[in-house]
C-alpha cells in the first residue's frame, strides 16, 4: 500500500495541473535546474567575490529553498525541494548535518522556526512548512497534499529525527507562514490571498493540533482576517508590530494581541505601484521586510536604521530578466505608528544592475529576494542568479554595494546572518560575520564577511546534540517524490547565460 501510494503521488500531481492549481510566486522546473547546474559543478569552481568576502564552507547536496535558525539551540533547519534537513551550527563556519526528513514540498520559500514550552516544562522545537502547491513524504503517506492551503508542523526537538507532528488546513494561501513570536510560537500568520484581501491566523498553542482561528464566529464557516496588502509574507519585530507585504504594498499592524491584530498604517499609493512620483517601486509584489531596532522607534524623527524607523523591503519581479528592473531592494521611512494613513514613504531603491557588481545574469532570474540585516547595517541578500549581495544601508537614503559573491552555477534564494549563541546555546541579539546563503543549485554556502567597525572571533557554542548524526541518506521514495514535484511545477523555462560586465 505504501509503495502504491507513492506511485500514485505523481499522478495526483499531474492531475492538479490539469484542473489548475494555486498561483505560486516561483515555479522552478527540472530543465531550469539542470541548465543552471551545467554551467559549473556545485562545490567546486571559483566564485567572483569582492575582496571583503571569503567562503568559509560549501555544503552541497540539496536543492535549497529556505532556512531558519532556532532560538534556544544552535540549529539551522533548511527546506529543500526533496527534504527538510537539520544542521548543528555550534561551530558556525562548518554546519554539521544531524538529520533529514525526506519530503517533497513546494514552495515553502520562508521556512520559519518556532518553539513552545508545553506541559511539564519541555521545550518543543519545530519548523513551519507552508504548502503552496504540493507536499508528500514517505513517512507520512496518508497525507499527500496536492493544491496547497496547508500548514505542516515539523518537530525538530530531536534534531536527528525531524518528523511531521501536526497539520492544519487554511482558508487562505499558505505560501508563507510565520510565527508572531518564534520563542513562544502560539500563533502564526499566513501569506493570505490578494483576491480576497485576507489572511489566516493559526492557533499553535497545541503544536500537534494546530487550527485556524475564526475571524467572525457569527458567520458560518471559518472566516479569515482582512488585510489591504495580503498575498505574501509577515515579518514581526521586537516592538510588537508585524508588517504584511504583498501585491498592494506593505501594511504595519499592532500584533501585541496576536489573535486580534490591529491595522496601523500602509505604504499607500507608492506601495501599490500607483504613485507617478515613485515609478517602479512595485512592479509585481512587495515580497518581505524587516524593521531593525524597532524598539528604538520615535515618531517624526529623521530616517535611520539605528532609530527603528526604516523598513527594509524586497520588491520582487522574478519573471523580469532585465537586471536593471528585475526587482529592487528598498528602504522606506516609517514616519508614524499612531494610525496615520499611508505613513510609510519611499527613501531609496537599488536593482542588481545598480550595484556595479558582475557578472550580470542574462535571461535568468536576478530579482532581489530574501535578506537579513546585520546590526552593523550591512544586509545579506539573495538575488537568484545575481548571487549573494551585501548592501550597506547605514545611510537609508543611499543604499550602496558593500560586497558580493557570485557563482556561475547558482540561484541564491535566501541569505541569513548566523546568530551568536551564548554558553547555554541560546541565541543572542548579536550576529556573527558569517552569512548562510541557501542556493537552489549549490545547497548551502557559508561566507565570512569583513564588516565595518567590527572584529570577530568565532567561538563554538555547546553542541546542539550529543546523539549520532542522522546523515543525508535519502532513499528512492524521496527521489520519486522530487520527480513528481518537478512535474507539477514544470511551468517555466529559462536558460541562463552570463556576461562579464565591467563594474
Amino acid at each position: 500500500m505504501r509503495a502504491l501510494s507513492l506511485l500514485l503521488a505523481p499522478a495526483l500531481v499531474v492531475a492538479s495541473v490539469a484542473v489548475g492549481g494555486p498561483a505560486v510566486a516561483h515555479t522552478p522546473d527540472a530543465d531550469h535546474v539542470e541548465r543552471v547546474s551545467s554551467l559549473d559543478t556545485p562545490g567546486v569552481g571559483t566564485p567572483l567575490q569582492s575582496s571583503n568576502v571569503t567562503q568559509a564552507s560549501s555544503n552541497p547536496g540539496a536543492a535549497g529553498i529556505s532556512g531558519c535558525f532556532l532560538r534556544s539551540r544552535p540549529l539551522f533547519v533548511q527546506s529543500n525541494l526533496d527534504s527538510v534537513r537539520v544542521y548543528d551550527v555550534s561551530s558556525p563556519t562548518r554546519p554539521r548535518p544531524l538529520g533529514t526528513m525526506p519530503s517533497a514540498q513546494f514552495e515553502n520559500e520562508a521556512m520559519n522556526c518556532g518553539e513552545r514550552k508545553v506541559a511539564g516544562g519541555e521545550v518543543r522545537r519545530f519548523a513551519l512548512v507552508g504548502v503552496d502547491a504540493v507536499q508528500a513524504g514517505p513517512d507520512d503517506i496518508s497525507h499527500v497534499n496536492v493544491g496547497g492551503g496547508e500548514l505542516v508542523v515539523v518537530d525538530v526537538t530531536d534534531p536527528s529525527r525531524p518528523h511531521v507532528t501536526g497539520r492544519a488546513a487554511g482558508t487562505t494561501s499558505t505560501h508563507t507562514v510565520a510565527c508572531v513570536d518564534e520563542l513562544d510560537c502560539r500563533y502564526a500568520y499566513s501569506a493570505g490571498d490578494d483576491s480576497s484581501d485576507a489572511f489566516s491566523i493559526f492557533d499553535l498553542r497545541d503544536p500537534d493540533r494546530p487550527v485556524e482561528l475564526d475571524a467572525d464566529p457569527a458567520t458560518p464557516g471559518t472566516q479569515p482576517f482582512s488585510s489591504p496588502t495580503a498575498g505574501h509574507k509577515w515579518n514581526f519585530d521586537e516592538a510588537g508590530f508585524g508588517t504584511h507585504t504583498g501585491f498592494d504594498g506593505a501594511s504595519m499592524w499592532d500584533v501585541r494581541d496576536p489573535a486580534a491584530p490591529r491595522l496601523v498604517t500602509t505604504t499607500g499609493a507608492a506601495g501599490r505601484g500607483e504613485d507617478p512620483a515613485h515609478p517602479g517601486w512595485n512592479d509585481f509584489i512587495l515580497h518581505n521586510s524587516a524593521r531593525p531596532n524597532a524598539d528604538a522607534f520615535r515618531p517624526d524623527t529623521a530616517p535611520s536604521v539605528a532609530s527603528g524607523n526604516v523598513l527594509l523591503v524586497t520588491e520582487e519581479d522574478y519573471e523580469q530578466t532585465d537586471c536593471s528592473k528585475a526587482g529592487s531592494f528598498q528602504t522606506w521611512w516609517v514616519k508614524r505608528l499612531d494610525g496615520t494613513p499611508d505613513a510609510i514613504v519611499p527613501l531609496d531603491k537599488v536593482e542588481l544592475a545598480d550595484l556595479g557588481t558582475y557578472p550580470l545574469p542574462v535571461g535568468a532570474f536576478c530579482s532581489s529576494h530574501w535578506f537579513d540585516v546585520h546590526p552593523s547595517g550591512i544586509v545579506a541578500a539573495g538575488f537568484y542568479g545575481g548571487g549573494t549581495q551585501f548592501l550597506d544601508v547605514r545611510d537609508a537614503r543611499d543604499i550602496t554595494s558593500y560586497g558580493h559573491s557570485v557563482w556561475g552555477a547558482s540561484e541564491v534564494w535566501d541569505s541569513y546572518w548566523a546568530p551568536v549563541y551564548d554558553k547555554r546555546g541560546v541565541m543572542t541579539r548579536q550576529r556573527t560575520n558569517l552569512a548562510y546563503s541557501v542556493d537552489l543549485v549549490r545547497g548551502l554556502d557559508v561566507y565570512r564577511v569583513d564588516l565595518p567597525g567590527t572584529a570577530y572571533a568565532v567561538v563554538a557554542s555547546p553542541s546542539a546534540t550529543a546523539g549520532p548524526s542522522g546523515g543525508w541518506s535519502t532513499g528512492a521514495p524521496a527521489a520519486g517524490l522530487l520527480a513528481a514535484l518537478l512535474v507539477v511545477v514544470a511551468l517555466r523555462r529559462r536558460s541562463a547565460t552570463w556576461v562579464a560586465t565591467p563594474a
